[in-house]
């Protein structure tokens, strides 16, 4: 008999062998044997006019419909589906057939099994790759609604603190006005102790609400006239007092283009270097030093702050600048803002990179890697550009800038 003559005689008995090997259940035999008849025409069709895409269409269909739990499992099941159906007919060839019909038979059939393999793997990562697709799509839109929650958050609860918080300075006003002409010393002392967290908790939701404005692209910046070395300075003189306390030291070096006039939001730029150099003195240990240094580029001036700090992890060097970030355990942490690891909400650098952002600059930073015993610090760069003119009024409000001029 001829390979076609052969396969017709041997067609009832491997549907039925390969139906009860791989399917369990009288249900799923009858309709799986439904595709296998398919899959079985198809077969004599490829080999009698030696085209083995005949076998395209059942192969795509039933790469189209795999479960869920196969594709999060990336269960192969058509390549599975196709070895079993290969060995079933290699047993069987060699129980019915002569010697020579089983070669003439197994040499008809393995290419285009051979084909159907390939195809099937490649239908098959197609499938998985459409899968894994959807799913990382979902989970951006998962994400992304999360962070507009996080945001919206943020922004009711900041807005829903200032109203009792001014109302508790207000009666600590009247208290210390109360008191003014007969208090003792340990009613200072409580009254002092009120204001003290008053100013700490007025500075996190001032920052809660700064973040907000960041995150809702809706921070508006004044441009002026501004020298960076005097917003250094200043930046210096308050914070002295941590760095003296610390014993550390706190070193701004000149250099070209420090002096130079140029146009930007001198208060929000006071802000963002505040954080970064508070953020130097809080992971530098007790001794250390930090140094403010930089250099003019075409059209940039790079600052640098450099400390002798704990350093970063390289894994951690873009998740800083993300609000709500905290480096190491948090419950380890002192709860001084300016001590060795002191607390906080984690908001200081993604309000700098807000800041400097919205002026047209970058940020970013270099460390060796975290070591609390070596200390191979950390430098962070702030790249501005050099805009000595303000911006034009008529395309300011494009960028939600507001512009303000002595001239």
């Amino acid at each position: 008999m001829n390979v076609p003559e052969v396969l017709k005689e041997i067609r009832d008995t491997w549907i039925h062998r390969v139906a009860n090997s791989m399917a369990r259940g009288a249900g799923v035999r009858e309709n799986f044997q439904g595709q296998l008849e398919r899959f079985y025409s198809l077969l004599v069709q490829a080999i009698e006019t030696g085209d083995p895409a005949w076998v395209d269409p059942i192969l795509y269909d039933w790469s189209a419909s795999p479960t869920q739990s196969d594709l999060r499992e990336g269960e192969k099941n058509i390549s599975a589906v196709l070895n079993r159906m290969l060995m079933i007919t290699y047993e069987l060839v060699r129980e019915d057939l002569t010697e020579q019909e089983a070669m003439d038979t197994l040499g008809s059939i393995l290419p285009v099994f051979t084909y159907a393999l390939d195809k099937a793997a490649r239908y098959e990562m197609e499938t998985r790759v459409a899968y894994i697709a959807n799913e990382l799509t979902g989970v951006q839109s998962k994400l992304e609604r999360l962070d507009r929650s996080k945001s919206s958050f943020i922004s009711v609860a900041a807005h829903e603190l200032k109203t009792p918080l001014t109302l508790i300075e207000g009666y600590t006003a009247m208290m210390n006005e109360a008191t003014k002409n007969n208090s003792s010393a340990q009613m200072d002392s409580l009254i002092e102790g009120i204001n003290n967290g008053i100013r700490r908790l007025r500075t996190i939701v001032d920052d809660m609400i700064d973040v907000s404005l960041i995150d809702n692209n809706l921070m508006s910046l004044n441009f002026q006239p501004l020298w960076l070395f005097k917003l250094f300075n200043l930046v210096r003189n308050e914070l002295i007092v941590s760095v003296v306390s610390r014993k550390q030291t706190l070193e701004l070096r000149p250099f070209p283009g420090n002096d130079q006039m140029l146009f930007g939001d001198s208060e929000r730029l006071y802000q963002a270097f505040r954080n970064l150099l508070s953020n130097a003195i809080k992971y530098t240990p007790d001794g250390g030093s930090i140094i403010l240094d930089g250099r003019t580029l075409p059209g940039f001036i790079e600052v640098t702050i450099a400390d002798t700090g704990i350093g970063i992890s390289p894994e951690d060097q873009e998740t800083i600048f993300e609000k709500f970030s905290q480096l190491g355990n948090a419950s380890l942490h002192s709860s001084g803002k300016t001590k060795f690891k002191g607390g906080g909400p984690g908001l200081g650098l993604p309000i700098a990179r807000g800041i400097i952002e919205a002026h047209g600059g970058t940020i970013w930073v270099e460390s060796d890697g975290h070591d609390e015993k070596r200390c191979p610090g950390s430098t962070f760069h702030v790249l501005l550009p050099i805009r000595t003119e303000p911006p034009d009024p008529k395309f300011a409000k494009l960028f939600g800038v507001e512009t303000k001029s002595d001239h």
